[in-house]
């Protein structure tokens, strides 16, 4: 019942409501079509891998930089391990010209990266009669990768055992230890100059401290 002098409710929700459900019955097919198509392009780019190799790339901040991201290599890096942009696409290698290298670190374990799967790589000839340095032979049996193309294995964090807390840690305290930095990053300027000063007149340093004494 509505409240004092008010309409008393009558919204018709149901209106056309079969209109508006939706259903998803085709699942289990959609499952099975997905499959077949995977299946399709193994076959038709097989022996080359179906996925394209991956940088390391860490996620940014704190929360996050455990994680990868599967991004592309960047132009410097491939220039560093010595391959070009076009040839890279072409070898199953991602290339993401927007990327760049914020880090020396970065840089250096994407080229050894790339470096390990050029050495790795086996290519198959264009034209069977005339064949190029680093080119596979026919007579040579190869099987196709499946998966990820040389994945990141993270080491296993060995987990800190129960001990006892000694005395010094028990002595320490972090609430002064920060404050202490804090005041020791605000007071180097000031600190600097006292310095100063007592070098070019020590007289007057030792009259301020009686003074203040």
């Amino acid at each position: 019942m509505g409240k004092g002098n008010n309409i008393i409710p009558n919204g018709h929700f149901h209106k056309k409501w079969r209109t508006l459900v939706k259903t998803c019955f085709n699942q289990p097919a959609t499952k099975h079509h997905r499959k077949k198509n995977r299946t399709m392009k193994t076959r038709a780019v097989m022996p080359r891998p179906v996925k394209l190799m991956r940088p390391i790339v860490q996620c940014p901040t704190v929360r996050y930089h455990k994680k990868m991201r599967r991004k592309g290599f960047t132009l410097t890096e491939l220039k560093v391990s010595g391959l070009n942009k076009k040839f890279a696409k072409t070898i199953g290698i991602a290339v993401d010209a927007r990327r760049r290298n914020k880090s020396v670190e970065c840089l250096q374990t994407n080229s050894h990266r790339l470096k390990d799967y050029k050495s790795k790589l086996i290519l198959f000839p264009i034209n069977k009669k005339k064949l190029k340095s680093g080119d596979a032979r026919e007579k040579e049996i190869f099987t196709q990768v499946k998966g990820e193309i040389m994945p990141v294995r993270h080491p296993a964090q060995v987990k800190a055992k129960a001990r006892v807390i000694s005395e010094t840690e028990k002595k320490f305290s972090a609430y002064i230890t920060v404050r202490t930095a804090r005041a020791d990053a605000r007071l180097v300027g000031i600190r600097a100059k006292y310095v100063k000063d007592a070098a070019e007149s020590p007289d007057e340093v030792a009259k301020d401290k009686k003074i203040k004494k």
